[in-house]
């Protein structure tokens, strides 16, 4: 049923993603992201994310292409994924138009399928504890290193449609964990969802 439910087919085009970064950043919320791995079927709704723009001190493309920030100039709809702190890695949507150097961190999830698998990879049981957070979401769904610059328009991982979010339930507001340019209101979430990493 799953497999139905959410094959690629149903992924989001890659139009989608080669907008605005700050827009589309806005438009994931509501959307479900999708690990169809070995182990089985994962998925959860993007409750929270913030955007990395050009010209943004805190943004991983901010000096211009290296070998770690590779993916973010490559095509949009391409998984940007980071070693961060010497534990985590995080995962990142790439966007706008190929070339610019920008991207989507999405930051907290609200568990939709394979929670039993979810709570087997991070050793927790509260589902508030699965995904809330970009490391923890890693971690749930399973999303490997080697999927860096994966397309995600294609299995096994992607985002398909979920619900809309109306304005009046969107949160706009600083992003979480940075020195630089720490005051812009970059940052979206789902006002009152239990699975927000940070209220």
């Amino acid at each position: 049923m799953g497999r139905l439910k959410y094959g690629d087919e149903n992924a989001l085009p890659r139009s989608f993603y080669s907008r605005d970064t700050v827009l589309v950043a806005r438009e994931l919320l509501g959307k479900v992201l999708v690990h169809d791995s070995g182990e089985g079927l994962t998925a959860g709704i993007i409750v929270e994310t913030e955007a990395y723009v050009r010209g943004d001190p805190a943004c991983h493309a901010y000096r211009g292409m290296t070998p770690r920030n590779r993916a973010m100039f490559g095509p949009p709809g391409r998984a940007y994924i980071y070693f961060t702190y010497g534990m985590h890695y995080c995962f990142n949507v790439v966007t706008a138009a190929e070339g610019v150097g920008e991207a989507v961190l999405i930051r907290a999830l609200e568990p939709l399928e394979g929670t039993d698998l979810m709570r087997r990879r991070r050793g927790r049981f509260r589902l508030p504890e699965l995904c809330s957070g970009p490391a923890r979401l890693v971690q749930a769904m399973g999303i490997e290193p080697g999927m860096y610059g994966h397309d995600l328009t294609r299995e096994p991982l992607f985002i398909v449609r979920g619900r809309e979010i109306e304005a009046a339930a969107v949160v706009v507001t600083t992003r979480v964990g940075i020195r630089a340019a720490a005051d812009l209101p970059l940052r979206f979430y789902v006002r009152n969802n239990m699975h927000v990493s940070k209220k």
